[in-house]
């Protein structure tokens, strides 16, 4: 693989600053009085803009989509075709997590039939951990990224040597960390006793 290292230190800086910038729109931002399909979808894909162009060959986000949704009861009914806050925080939520978990396995994180104030407590909780692990994240790429952004000071032990490094580092760190939240959200709703804890079971023996 062949990189030109400008071009690549150029595209991470730009990247930088716009997750620096990138927020969730808050609750009360959120249009409250009732969307077609349409303008559900268009909102989406600017709330939602963080695929570089590149990538944005197919919506990531469609009619069908959402309609499927609706169908395996993932998210709430619209309201005579119209969507409204609580529908779109949902979607948010869900195609937010898509990137990484599976459909079935988002139904653990935000169930249907939560009431409007607990969807908005839960709301503005995965906002504001959006955009902490965000900044946390590119800390942690400018780290991983030292030496073709040219740092000064010592290189961290995860610092990549050229951008072939930072992209296998990337894909290890992401199968990971979808591994954790997986294995974790196993773990609701039991105990130690229920957890299968091999050491609770040899115990019990």
């Amino acid at each position: 693989m062949q990189y030109d290292k400008d071009l690549i230190a150029g595209k991470l800086r730009r990247w930088e600053k716009y997750m620096d910038d990138y927020r969730l729109p808050d609750w009360d931002d959120i249009p409250n009085f009732g969307l077609y399909m349409e303008q559900v979808v268009s909102l989406l894909s600017e709330y939602l803009d963080y695929l570089p162009p590149e990538l944005k060959k197919e919506q990531f986000i469609t009619a069908a989509t959402i309609n499927n949704y609706v169908r395996k009861e993932i998210m709430p009914e619209p309201v005579k075709k119209r969507y409204y806050r609580l529908h779109i925080a949902y979607l948010i939520i869900i195609c937010t997590l898509k990137q990484s978990l599976s459909i079935q396995t988002i139904t653990t994180v935000i169930p249907v039939g939560l009431s409007e104030q607990e969807l908005k407590t839960l709301y503005n909780a995965f906002a504001e951990r959006q955009r902490l692990t965000a900044v946390y994240f590119v800390e942690q790429v400018r780290e991983a990224a030292g030496p073709i952004l040219d740092h000064e000071g010592p290189a961290s032990a995860i610092a990549a040597k050229d951008t072939a490094d930072l992209i296998i580092s990337s894909a290890i760190v992401s199968s990971f960390t979808k591994l954790l939240a997986e294995k974790l959200l196993l773990l609701n709703g039991k105990t130690l006793e229920d957890g299968g804890d091999i050491l609770v079971k040899a115990r019990k023996s």
